[in-house]
């Protein structure tokens, strides 16, 4: 197994899913409008609780990932680690291209080109990334008229802008120092794993010491680390790289590599909880999307007045709220039902378009009847909503 290959193959369907992801709202907060898309679902931020079982999910999925396998993810799917290799090969292959073509002039020169041509790259790959990342929160459409409009008044200029110098610093300067020393990620496995978890290991138990002391194992490191000191080293994030240098020197001698993946042996109470953690918010998740109706009807009375008799009959009068979270335009319709000879000032049905909100009020009115009930309880039905309601009345004639 070519374990850089794999990484490589990794890291880029990885991009093309950071590419493509705001656009295809699989994970997006649209912050403006206040919603959040999870799975080709638009939850709205009243619709808290499935947007809460998301997160959890999301979370414990990675926490899950750690106690299984470490820092598989740090080497493989982070994306600081794949944005920060990709502009060291992008410096690395424009010094060879210079000293290839201008290897007769002087090295502060050449240097000084290599730097000027790297920020030539960089720069527009940052306000690009940006652009991405902000996508993320703000609608694209709505981000390209700000990023035309050079938009550094608002929230969302603002932040792009903020966001584009963040990632060209970190391109430029930061790189993999952020793994060592700002990401909690690393701490966080430094918690979460033991003997159980997936490795990156060392082993040279023959009683003829079969390193040749190459250090290519050493070189090849994106960390910069030695990992025949120790597999629990927290710089270390899984990579492999050590494991194909040392696979390919001795394979020149015919003999097999001495770093490998290690793997648990088994399933410990610590990984049966978490999975089952992770299985309850799961299953939550899928229940509270399976009984999300796409079209949410709310009636309140209006009780500034309670009611007012006209011609012979009783009115009430009503607010509604109609909130089309689907994809489709909704027709809604009301109806009474335990409300005999009830009238609804309503005639036509409520047309509402996807992702907006419907508002209005009517009427409802009864004969009036001497001896009537002064709260009556009756129901206004939709074709996918039952609401209960009261009707209030005059005990006698005014």
């Amino acid at each position: 197994m070519n374990w850089h290959r794999l990484r490589k193959v990794v890291h880029l369907i990885c991009f093309l899913a950071f590419l493509a992801l705001p656009f295809l709202n699989v994970v997006r907060f649209d912050i403006p409008r206040q919603r959040f898309y999870f799975a080709g679902y638009e939850l709205w931020i009243s619709e808290f609780a499935i947007i809460f079982f998301a997160l959890m999910f999301l979370m414990f999925l990675v926490v899950l990932s750690s106690v299984f396998y470490g820092r598989v993810y740090c080497g493989y799917f982070c994306p600081q680690m794949i944005f920060s290799e990709a502009s060291m090969a992008v410096e690395t292959f424009l010094r060879r291209k210079v000293v290839r073509k201008f290897g007769h002039w002087k090295a502060a020169t050449r240097e000084w080109l290599v730097r000027a041509a790297f920020h030539a790259v960089v720069g527009p790959a940052s306000i690009v990334l940006a652009f991405i990342f902000i996508s993320y929160f703000v609608e694209p459409r709505d981000l390209v008229h700000r990023l035309l409009s050079l938009d550094i008044r608002t929230a969302g200029g603002i932040s792009g802008a903020a966001v584009t110098l963040v990632a060209y610093l970190d391109f430029s300067l930061v790189r993999l120092r952020f793994c060592t020393t700002v990401c909690p990620y690393g701490y966080l496995q430094g918690m979460l794993g033991d003997a159980n978890t997936l490795l990156v290991q060392y082993r040279d138990g023959t009683p003829k010491k079969e390193c040749i002391e190459c250090k290519k194992c050493v070189r090849v490191c994106p960390m910069g680390i030695d990992i025949r000191e120790s597999p629990f080293q927290i710089e270390c994030v899984h990579c492999g790289e050590c494991i194909d240098a040392c696979d390919e020197i001795l394979g020149r001698l015919h003999k097999p590599g001495l770093i490998h993946y290690t793997w648990g042996r088994k399933l410990d109470a610590k990984r049966a909880i978490v999975l089952l953690v992770l299985l309850a918010y799961g299953g939550g998740l899928f229940a509270a999307l399976a009984m999300r109706q796409p079209v949410l009807t709310r009636v309140d009375p209006v009780r500034a007045t309670l009611y007012r008799v006209a011609d012979g009959r009783v009115w009430n009068h009503f607010r509604y709220t109609i909130s089309n979270r689907g994809g489709k335009p909704a027709v809604v319709k009301f109806s009474i039902a335990q409300l005999p000879e009830a009238t609804l000032s309503l005639d036509s049905p409520i047309t509402v378009k996807p992702g907006e909100v419907a508002e209005g009020e009517f009427d409802i009115s009864v004969p009036w009847a001497p001896h009537e009930e002064l709260v009556r309880h009756f129901t206004i039905l939709t074709r996918t909503d039952t609401i209960p309601m009261t009707f209030l009345a005059p005990s006698e004639a005014q």
